[in-house]
Parts: structure tokens; sequence; C-alpha cells
């Protein structure tokens, strides 16, 4: 896992489904792993973390063993994709607490707006080598 961020996302979440298949072509040197908030491994990740797992609303980026989630670690996973992507992260710059007042009223719409799963999906077999 050595140079590996690992992303973890809600697997029921329709945006959320989306985002990983919008990070993968974009990270051709598959620098990303992912997991579902629902999986045992995200329990244990999430533990580490200090972070509470079950109820969260976030993505969660851990990164070196730092733990990055709302705005930061959308803004983190963008830096890191292919050209023109790293390019979203001078919104940084954007006092922090205004960024995740609009990550947050999308992650209260996101079931509403784009849908949901019962259970997690099923990843095609390109995208199963990176979940942990």
């Amino acid at each position: 896992m050595q140079g590996k961020s690992i992303v973890l996302i809600d697997g029921v979440c329709h945006l959320c489904q989306g985002v990983v298949r919008f990070i993968i072509p974009r990270d051709p040197k598959a620098r990303f792993m992912f997991a579902s908030l629902q999986s045992r491994v995200s329990g244990e990740l999430l533990k580490t973390g200090g972070l509470p797992a079950g109820s969260l609303n976030t993505v969660v980026l851990v990164e070196n063993g730092v733990y990055y989630t709302e705005s930061a670690a959308v803004l983190r996973i963008a830096r890191r994709l292919r050209f023109p992507w790293p390019a979203a992260y001078i919104l940084i710059l954007v006092p922090k607490p205004l960024r995740n007042a609009l990550y947050r009223l999308v992650a209260r719409n996101r079931y509403r707006w784009f849908g949901r799963d019962e259970q997690c999906m099923l990843p095609t077999p390109d995208i199963r080598r990176r979940f942990l």
C-alpha cells in the first residue's frame, strides 16, 4: 500500500459510486484504493483515525496516515488526478467553512438528488481490484 491513498465512500449512494467511476480513469497510476463506509475495512480505518464509524456523512481520504473529510478530501483527491483536475485545488483558498457548507448541502441531499441502492454496488472486475 506504499504510496496509495484510500478513499472511503458511501457504498449505497449513486453520487459516491459515480465519484469512484470518475476517479479511476483519471488515476492511471492507481494511487487511489477504495472501500465502502459500510465495510469492515472502513470501520477499522475510521476507528484508527478517531472518526465515528456508521454515522459519517462524508467522503474520507486517508493519505499517509492523515484523515481528510468533506471538501478537503475532495480537493486533495482532485489534486492527484490527471490534468486538468489538479487545477481545482485552487479552491482550497476558499474559506473552509464556506467550502464545507456547500459540501454538506450536497451530502444532505445526495440520496434525493442522485438516488441510492439497498446494498453496496457490485464493482466491475476493473474496479474490484481497486477495492479493499
